[in-house]
C-alpha cells in the first residue's frame, strides 16, 4: 500500500515510518525538525498550506493517509495564540479529510484519551461523556468532528499515554524519567492520574494492522490494557531496569497550576482488541522497550 504519514518527525511518527515501511510505499511528511524521515521517502511540508498538500496527494495518490501531526502537548498549546492551535489541530485536519475524500483515501487520525470527561469513572467505553479541558483536546475533538463531518473512509483513534523511548530530537516524559533514575536523581511522579498507557513500539504496530483491514467510520479507543499511574507506570520500570524506587516521588497534580486537570482517562479497548488486536502488558511492553533502547 502507498502510505502518506504527517507529523512524521513527531514522537510516534518516527516509530510509524519504522513500522510502516516494512511492508508498504510510504511517504512521511515533517516540518521543523526531520527526524528519522531523512532514512525514508519524505517531503518538507506545512501542513496549514493546503495548495502544499494537494500537490502531495496528486502525485503521491495515497491508499491512506496517517494524520498523526499537531501541536500535541497540552501545555504547550495552552501558551500559544488559540488561533495557531486551531489553524493545525482542526482547519488542516478539514483539508486533509477533503483530500482523503478527492482522492479516495482513508484516513487514520490520531486523536487523544483527553477528549473524555476525567472525573465521570474509569475504563472509558467509546460512547462515554466528552469533555475536553484544554486547547489540545479541545482542538483535537474538533477535529474528529470535522473529519465525520467530511466523509465516512476513516479511523479516528484516541491514543493514550504514548511512552517508550523518543527517536532522534522527540522527547517525551518516559525518556526524562528514564534518564533521571538512570543518574540516581528522584522524579516526580502522579498518583492521582490514570491512564491506559501504551508503548510507542506497540502503537505503531497497532496502526500499521489496523491499515491492513477493512474497517472504516469507526471511532477506537487505542490504549493498553492496564488502568495505571505514572507512579505505577514508573515502578514498574524500576523493576525491570534495577532503578530505586525511593527516587520516585509521588505528588498530586494539583500542585501543576498550569496542567489541565484530568483524573481518570482511562480507557477500555475492548473494541479495539475484537479486531483481532492482541496488547501486551505493560511490564511485556518495558521489557520490549529496554531491550529495543539497547
Amino acid at each position: 500500500m502507498k502510505i502518506l504519514i504527517t507529523g512524521g518527525s513527531g514522537l510516534l511518527g518516527q516509530y510509524l515510518n519504522v513500522e510502516l515501511s516494512k511492508n508498504n510505499d510510504i511517504l512521511t511528511l515533517y516540518n521543523k525538525n526531520i527526524g528519522n524521515c531523512i532514512d525514508f521517502k519524505s517531503v518538507k511540508a506545512d501542513i496549514t498550506k493546503t495548495h502544499r498538500l494537494e500537490k502531495i496527494f496528486e502525485n503521491f495518490l495515497p491508499d491512506i493517509v496517517i494524520h498523526a501531526a499537531s501541536i500535541s502537548n497540552p501545555q504547550d498549546a495552552g501558551k500559544l495564540n488559540p488561533k495557531i492551535v486551531y489553524a493545525v489541530n482542526v482547519t488542516a485536519t478539514k483539508q486533509i479529510a477533503e483530500l482523503c475524500e478527492k482522492y479516495k483515501a482513508k484516513l487514520i487520525y490520531t486523536s487523544t484519551d483527553l477528549v473524555y470527561a476525567g472525573y465521570r469513572g474509569s475504563m472509558l467505553k467509546e460512547d462515554a461523556k466528552l469533555i475536553p479541558i484544554s486547547i489540545y483536546a479541545e482542538t483535537k475533538l474538533m477535529g474528529e468532528v470535522k473529519i465525520q463531518e467530511t466523509f465516512d473512509n476513516y479511523l479516528i483513534l484516541r491514543m493514550a499515554l504514548l511512552y517508550g523511548f523518543g527517536l532522534s530530537h522527540s522527547k517525551n516524559h518516559f525518556s526524562q524519567m528514564h534518564e533521571d533514575l538512570t543518574n540516581h536523581k528522584k522524579v516526580k511522579l502522579f498518583y492521582d492520574q490514570f491512564r491506559t498507557p501504551l508503548s510507542l513500539i506497540e502503537a505503531a504496530k497497532i496502526i500499521s494492522s489496523l491499515c491492513k483491514g477493512d474497517i472504516k467510520n469507526e471511532i477506537i479507543n487505542t490504549g493498553g490494557r492496564e488502568r495505571l499511574s505514572r507512579v505505577q507506570l514508573g515502578e514498574i520500570l524500576c523493576d525491570n531496569a534495577g532503578f530505586d524506587k525511593s527516587l520516585i516521588e509521588k505528588i498530586s497534580m494539583n500542585e501543576f497550576k498550569d496542567l489541565p486537570m484530568v483524573a481518570d482517562v482511562s480507557m477500555n479497548t475492548e473494541k479495539l482488541q475484537s479486531y483481532g488486536i492482541k496488547l501486551k502488558s505493560v511490564d511485556e511492553s518495558i521489557k520490549e522497550i529496554l531491550s529495543f533502547e539497547l
